[in-house]
């Protein structure tokens, strides 16, 4: 069943802010936590620095996994009485690997409006900036902290045709990486840290090659995995051999650098042979 979202009944607002630089807040985001007659937060601390640097004055109420079941109640009495809410999280988009999904499923099974607002969502710009496939892709976020579930959930993915989206924490990175290196192979992978913040930093190349980095403690992580490569053969074609390589998640550039690398051929041979291929 269709529903109008700005059809003046109240509404639930879910709200992105800020994954790292405040510069990222909409105006609208802005606006609307305005707007609204109370706030529900994953972490109300976190919260009311973001509402205090754009001084908003607001009532936050805290909402997180533990607590939902119960919360989600008292917003939709909000609803009731006629009032908007918003729900935000720490930081990027709400219910993106956040809590907030059992809320939003409540009440729009009660026929309640839901509106998401565009905004931060740190998948995103890790995805575009990779220089991995983004044609198709598969968003993931955390695996299992559980050691055989998530080697269950990595070999389940192993075979994907689809490039692979993660989200991970600094304690665990290098587990998971490790896990990734026998489950996946030596795969082609980005991996960006405190996106949009000082000390960003993006990493990309092989699996091994990560794990010899010293960069790898620090920060909030996106692991963007190439899908499976499908087997090379020395007799393919210069265009057959780098579409094989772009399907397996390069970009048609880094895919004609690693084929004239391999053929010991110029860059430049390899690129006039497959853009002269596709007149």
């Amino acid at each position: 069943m269709w529903q109008e979202s700005y059809d003046g009944k109240p509404s639930v607002y879910l709200v992105p802010t800020p994954i790292g630089n405040l510069g990222d807040m909409t105006f609208r985001a802005i606006e609307v936590l305005k707007m609204v007659d109370a706030i529900f937060s994953e972490d109300t601390r976190v919260t009311l620095q973001l509402l205090n640097h754009f001084e908003i004055k607001n009532k936050l109420i805290h909402l997180d996994d533990h607590n939902e079941e119960n919360v989600k109640d008292q917003v939709l009495g909000y609803l009731k009485e006629d009032k908007n809410v918003a729900i935000v999280t720490d930081r990027g988009t709400p219910i993106i690997s956040d809590p907030g999904y059992k809320t939003v499923k409540f009440l729009k099974e009660l026929g309640y409006n839901v509106i998401a607002l565009p905004g931060a969502c740190a998948f995103v710009p890790a995805l575009v900036a990779s220089s991995i496939s983004s044609e198709h892709f598969t968003f993931y976020g955390f695996l299992s902290s559980k050691e055989q579930k998530m080697r269950e959930e990595l070999t389940n993915l192993k075979d994907s045709e689809y490039t692979l989206v993660f989200y991970e924490a600094p304690h665990r990175i290098v587990r998971t990486l490790e896990t990734m290196l026998e489950i996946f192979g030596d795969r082609y992978i980005s991996i960006s840290r405190e996106i949009s913040k000082l000390h960003e930093s993006v990493f990309v190349g092989k699996i091994s090659e990560a794990l010899s980095s010293s960069e790898m403690m620090k920060g909030e992580f996106v692991i963007v995995v190439s899908a499976k490569e499908e087997e090379y053969d020395e007799d393919m074609s210069i265009i057959d051999s780098v579409n094989l390589y772009i399907r397996s998640g390069l970009s048609s550039m880094d895919a004609i650098k690693r084929v004239a690398k391999e053929r010991k051929i110029s860059k430049n041979t390899v690129y006039m042979e497959f853009h002269g291929g596709d007149k």
